[in-house]
C-alpha cells in the first residue's frame, strides 16, 4: 500500500465489516464521517481521532487543531484531549518538550483540556508520531455530520484550499523553494499555520443554515467534496476555478508542480447550506471569509474546471505525500 489515508475501496473492503455498534450510537464510522457520535442522555458525545503524520514542524500545534477541527465540523465544542506521541530512539527531551508546550498552549487558546494520552520512545517509528484522540459535546440533537446534505444545498468552503499544506510545505522544503519563491512569500505561507482551526466557522455555520460539515484535510477539496457526497449519497457539483486559492499558495504549488486542490487543507470547513446566504453571512460576522463553490445534487458528482467536466473522483494519494518522496526519496 501507499503513503497517505487508505482508500475507500480497501476501508469497505478489509475495516468497516469487523466494526462494531450498539444501540447509543448515534452516528458511526464511514467514508466522510470522521466524528463518532454517542447519547449521552441530555448530550450527545462527539469523538473523533486524528494522527500527525506528514508535519515535521510545530507537530503539538497542529496535532490539538487536526483533532479539535473534526469537532468543531459537527458544530459541537471541544472538551478534551488524549494524546499519544511515539518517539524514535535518539529524541531529545528538548523535542518532547517543545510538542508539549506547543500542544498546551495551543489547548488553552482553544479552551479544551489535555486530560491523558501515552509517551513512548520506539524503533517501530523513524519520525514522531502524534496521536490525538478529541472529545466534544452537543446539546442532544443539536449537532450536524458530514452525512446530512440535501439535493440543491448550495456548496461552501471557509477561508481558502491547502492551507495546511502551504504551511507545511513552506516550513519543509525552504531549501527546495529558495531561489523559486520570494523569501517573503515564504514567510506569509508559514504563517496560515496560525490559520489551521475552523472552529469559529463551525460555531457560526451550524446555527445558520447548514445541513452538514466536513473539514478538508488528506487529499484536499478534491477528497473533502467527494466524501461529503458519499456520505450524503448524494451527487455534487464542484466548481473548481471558484474555490479560492491565495497568492501565496498558488506560488509555492507552482514551483513545486502541486495541485493545490489536492493539497492537504486544514484550515478550510466545506458546509452544505439550504440558506446559504445566512451562512455567509454568519461566517462573515464570525470573522470567516466564505465562497459558494458548488451545489449538492440527487446523482452524479463532477467537478467544473476550465471550461471542462469530468467525473469528481478522490485523489489516489495526497499531494504532500508525493512531493515529499519526490524530494526526499521513498520513507
Amino acid at each position: 500500500m501507499i503513503p497517505g489515508k487508505i482508500s475507500p475501496d480497501l476501508l469497505r473492503r478489509l475495516v468497516y465489516p469487523h466494526l462494531t455498534t450498539r444501540p447509543d450510537v448515534l452516528v458511526a464510522a464511514g467514508i466522510g464521517q470522521d466524528s463518532a457520535v454517542l447519547d449521552f442522555g441530555p448530550h450527545a458525545c462527539i469523538i473523533t481521532c486524528d494522527p500527525i503524520t506528514g508535519a515535521r514542524r510545530e507537530l503539538g500545534r497542529l496535532a490539538v487543531h487536526v483533532a479539535c477541527n473534526d469537532v468543531a465540523a459537527t458544530g459541537a465544542e471541544p472538551v478534551a484531549l488524549l494524546l499519544t506521541l511515539l518517539l524514535p530512539p535518539g529524541s531529545g527531551e528538548a523535542e518532547l518538550e517543545l510538542i508539549m508546550r506547543e500542544a498546551g498552549e495551543t489547548a488553552v487558546a482553544l479552551g479544551v483540556a489535555i486530560v491523558g494520552g501515552h509517551t513512548e520512545v520506539t524503533p517501530r517509528v523513524t519520525d514522531i508520531v502524534a496521536v490525538v484522540t478529541a472529545v466534544g459535546r452537543a446539546e442532544s440533537g443539536g449537532y450536524l455530520h458530514a452525512g446530512g446534505a440535501r439535493p440543491g444545498d448550495a456548496l461552501l468552503v471557509s477561508k481558502a484550499a491547502a492551507i495546511e499544506g502551504t504551511a507545511i510545505l513552506a516550513a519543509d522544503l525552504a531549501g527546495e523553494l529558495a531561489g523559486r519563491v520570494a523569501p517573503e512569500v515564504l514567510a506569509r505561507a508559514r504563517r496560515f499555520m496560525d490559520e489551521v482551526s475552523v472552529l469559529s466557522e463551525g460555531r457560526a455555520a451550524v446555527r445558520a443554515g447548514a445541513t452538514a460539515m466536513h473539514d478538508v484535510t488528506e487529499g484536499g477539496v478534491l477528497t473533502a467534496v467527494w466524501e461529503l457526497a458519499e456520505a450524503s449519497g448524494l451527487g455534487v457539483e464542484l466548481w473548481a476555478d471558484a474555490v479560492p486559492v491565495r497568492q501565496e499558495t498558488t506560488a509555492i504549488c507552482r514551483a513545486l508542480g502541486v495541485d493545490p486542490l489536492r493539497l492537504i487543507g486544514s484550515g478550510a470547513l466545506l458546509v452544505a447550506s439550504g440558506d446559504p446566504d445566512r451562512t455567509l453571512a454568519a461566517l462573515a460576522g464570525a470573522g470567516v471569509p466564505g465562497t459558494r463553490i458548488g451545489t449538492m445534487r440527487a446523482a452524479g458528482r463532477v467537478v467544473r474546471r476550465d471550461g471542462r467536466e469530468e467525473v469528481l473522483v478522490p485523489p489516489a494519494r495526497d499531494e504532500l505525500w508525493r512531493i515529499l518522496e519526490e524530494v526526499n526519496g521513498p520513507a
